[in-house]
């Protein structure tokens, strides 16, 4: 199979997670015959240098011109300061926009040899299996206007928060999809008892769970969902949501698998080619100190080999190779305890490549 793909290393760590990523698919092609061909374009704070713009349009066109993309990470203090239009984050924000990526898939699995890197007792994060699936393309992040004005006298500022009937159905129908597939229970979290946007999402859920009758659903408010993420995580198999609600909880949940550099995510649509990235930002401050943990960018493209390419087999080896190395004791700074040997950005790549031979 002859695939190619667009990397986006973005800033910070970014740049060196991709490349770690990329050694992994090009081991994972030469083991299973296949050929991936990459094409680099430029998004976040690195193109603002370059471009003065997040998201050069050049850079859509050559992600829509692939078979998948893999993104590092955006952002960083240096454009901190930068009005919200420049900001390195809207970059991020435009591409899943720009190809109709509307579903944000993070997958949340506790390893059993890193438990004691989590803050939450063994007995309830061991076997932790659940994923995330956040609405990507509406909500308080797009909402018009987002402005300033004059409110009684005073500065005030305002963001508006919209769904249409239409980009629920697709989330929540993604999301039944995924629990028909896995352990057939759907928990969809949202505020329907503040929010009008949440009574039509809950309503929604409920018509479209008429075409699965197999799949359990469950309605829980965010407040709770957050609350039960902590106490007892292994409740949830698929957990649907809107954007912003998504982006919490999946970052609160990040903390179950103790370190955001362990979770990888996927954000798809229907006809253009998904985005896979780790769920970490740029990490400025270990930024080029071979510090970085690329197993949330590794596993990200296990997803890709898996959603875009149709390739589970080569997509599951890749997730033993990753359970291998963390089942032998390897670490990096930021999953190891004190004491244990702290493996560099490279050395952890060369174990997964051993893991995959």
């Amino acid at each position: 199979m002859e695939k190619t793909i667009t990397v986006l290393p973005g800033d910070g760590i970014g740049l060196e997670v991709v490349k770690a990523t990329t050694a992994v698919l090009d081991k994972t092609a030469e083991l299973y015959g296949h050929s991936f061909k990459y094409q680099y374009a430029d998004i976040g704070g690195a193109s603002i240098d370059k471009h003065d713009n997040p998201l050069p349009q050049e850079t859509i066109d050559t992600c829509l011109n692939s078979d998948g993309v893999l993104l590092g990470a955006v952002g960083g203090p240096k454009w901190d300061n930068l009005p919200g239009d420049k900001r390195p984050e809207k970059g991020l924000l435009g591409i899943r926009k720009a190809l109709n990526l509307f579903a944000n898939l993070r997958p949340v699995t506790g390893h059993e040899s890193l438990t004691d890197s989590s803050t939450l007792r063994k007995e309830v994060v061991d076997n932790v299996d659940l994923m995330i699936v956040r609405e990507l393309t509406g909500g308080l992040y797009f909402g018009e206007p987002q402005e300033r004005r004059e409110v009684d006298g005073e500065e005030a500022a305002v963001d508006t928060l919209q769904y249409k009937k239409s980009e629920i159905e697709r989330i929540v129908r993604q999301a039944f999809e995924l629990a028909q597939v896995r352990s057939k229970k759907l928990t969809s979290v949202d505020k329907a008892n503040v929010l009008e946007s949440s009574r039509l999402w809950r309503e929604v859920a409920e018509e479209v769970s008429k075409d699965y009758p197999d799949v359990e659903l469950d309605h829980m408010l965010v407040d709770n969902a957050a609350m039960q993420l902590i106490r007892d995580p292994k409740q949830f198999d698929v957990v649907v949501t809107e954007n912003m609600f998504g982006d919490i909880l999946s970052d609160e949940a990040s903390m179950l698998t103790g370190s955001l550099g362990m979770l990888p995510s996927a954000s798809i649509g229907s006809e253009t080619p998904g985005l896979y990235e780790p769920v970490h930002g740029s990490a400025p401050d270990i930024a080029g100190q071979g510090k970085a943990n690329p197993l949330a960018a590794i596993s990200s493209a296990a997803m890709m080999l898996k959603y875009s390419f149709g390739l589970h087999e080569e997509a599951a080896a890749i997730d033993r190779a990753v359970s291998t190395v963390l089942t032998d004791g390897h670490r990096t700074g930021d999953i190891a305890k004190e004491g244990e040997d702290v493996l560099s950005t490279d050395d952890m790549l060369e174990k997964v490549l051993q893991a995959l031979k």
